[in-house]
């Protein structure tokens, strides 16, 4: 998601140059990015995204300059594992950049809409990247379901906020500070968070009465088990819904004390819903790290979320 707001800026600031917009498409074994990484080049040879650790960038770039001069798309293979020592294979689709296609991609991204982009890349006489209304499930097509930047709502100021918001920011999310419930959004979406940290017993019980019943995926309230009751039970007893997954104490057990560390550990919480992690230490886990989120289409066109 990062990635992608990212290329949209820089080519915001390129929008009277061509660009070129390298995909990934394919991924066999291990590789350091997954199918649906995506870098923006200019025809000085500048980037913005990746592909890989490092190790393909350049060659990327360079096919992606010639790519710029003939308006003609191109594929590029790399096995990893004689190049780098990877055990893997990959293949990188470089497209001229359509300003519709972006400035589409832009809009959606402004609205907090969810929309799927289509990568054409081989068995189909147009090839290219556009905004798909509909899963385009085709052989030599992926499909990638892009959700809007997470958006995190903050209710108080107190010592966590700075940390909180270094994380939020570094992560590519959106951050709200709140101080009282008067300051809420109109509008609340599936890719919302909020964290109830006023410390305050009366501003803490108006702002969860309030979010309670949102349907969000991720509710936090600060402070310790005993205190969370009290509070829940004065909200609950004032016809509050549960409809909102409160997770009260927020974070993650980290032993954080600092408030830089507490934050760490609410940041990395959130990233666990919203990223569908199990919160464990990836030595634990038995199955590849990418594959419980990535779906394969048995028409060998990629279904992912970006």
């Amino acid at each position: 998601m990062k990635e992608l707001a990212e290329i949209l800026h820089e080519w915001e600031r390129r929008r009277d140059q061509a660009v070129a917009l390298a995909t990934l498409v394919r991924a066999q074994g291990s590789s350091y990015r997954r199918v649906g990484a995506r870098m923006l080049i200019a025809s000085d040879g500048s980037r913005v995204g990746s592909l890989s650790a490092g190790c393909l960038e350049e060659e990327v770039a360079t096919c992606a300059r010639q790519v710029i001069h003939t308006r003609e798309p191109t594929m590029m293979s790399f096995d990893t594992r004689r190049r780098f020592g990877c055990d893997g294979s990959i293949e990188i689709f470089v497209e001229p950049a359509a300003e519709e296609f972006l400035a589409d991609l832009a809009r959606h991204f402004l609205l907090r809409r969810t929309c799927i982009i289509a990568t054409v890349f081989e068995k189909a006489e147009r090839l290219g990247s556009f905004i798909s209304t509909l899963d385009y499930v085709k052989a030599g097509t992926l499909c990638q379901i892009v959700e809007p930047p997470l958006r995190l709502i903050v209710v108080g100021d107190e010592p966590e906020l700075p940390s909180l918001e270094t994380f939020a920011r570094t992560l590519g999310w959106q951050i709200m500070n709140c101080r009282s419930v008067a300051e809420f959004p109109s509008e609340f979406d599936s890719r919302t968070a909020a964290l109830i940290k006023t410390h305050h017993y009366g501003r803490d019980c108006a702002a969860l009465r309030f979010l309670l019943p949102k349907g969000l995926p991720y509710l936090g309230l600060i402070g310790p088990p005993r205190r969370r009751d009290r509070i829940l039970g004065d909200v609950l007893d004032s016809g509050a819904e549960m409809g909102s997954q409160l997770f009260a104490p927020a974070g993650l057990d980290l032993g954080a004390e600092s408030p830089e560390e507490v934050a760490l550990s609410v940041i990395a919480e959130i990233q666990c819903v919203f990223g569908q992690g199990s919160g464990e230490s990836l030595r634990s886990l038995k199955a590849p790290i990418h594959c419980a989120r990535e779906k394969l289409h048995p028409a060998s066109a990629e279904i992912i979320r970006g």
